[in-house]
């Protein structure tokens, strides 16, 4: 079964300015009940992902992920798509051994840049960059899915308030 182990970290500076980053649309064809369905796309690719729902207290859920023919899945983002696309550009970048992408979000997620490590398993040990600054594995409202249906824009002040 192929997993994802993810943490999820809030960036405060710019570590991706000395990288290339590939420009992302994503959409949600279900975001309910034990799974997501999303499609992407970069310019030239595109997949179709089914994320099951992690365990209470866990970052380790089920993950499937295909590639698709660029126009199916660009026809099922324009009319499939149950919220908002998300647009952003991702950018990779290496810190200590592990592997981080960096997403810089645009639209109504303007602003927000969240950085990702995948893991091997919940306990490897990783050292954390000084431009992660806040855990997000667990507020639920930065899943992209999330995101898609309430963005950034909508509750940004509040976040920044607590």
């Amino acid at each position: 079964m192929a997993r994802e182990i993810e943490k999820k970290y809030l960036v405060q500076g710019s570590p991706w300015t000395d990288f290339q980053g590939v420009y992302l649309r994503q959409g949600y064809i279900c975001s309910e009940g034990k799974a997501t369905v999303r499609i992407r796309t970069s310019d030239s690719s595109a997949w179709l992902t089914i994320k099951g729902r992690p365990a209470q207290g866990s970052f380790d859920r089920m993950e499937h992920e295909y590639s698709i023919p660029l126009a199916d899945a660009n026809e099922m983002l324009d009319k499939l798509s149950t919220s908002s696309i998300i647009e952003k550009t991702r950018y990779t970048l290496e810190f200590k051994g592990h592997e981080w992408v960096i997403d810089v979000f645009e639209g109504d997620n303007s602003g927000l840049v969240v950085a990702e490590i995948e893991l091997p398993s919940e306990e490897t040990h990783f050292d954390l960059p000084s431009w992660a600054k806040q855990d997000l594995t667990f507020d639920f409202r930065f899943s992209n899915s999330a995101l898609s249906s309430t963005p950034w824009s909508s509750f940004r002040q509040d976040f920044i308030n607590e």
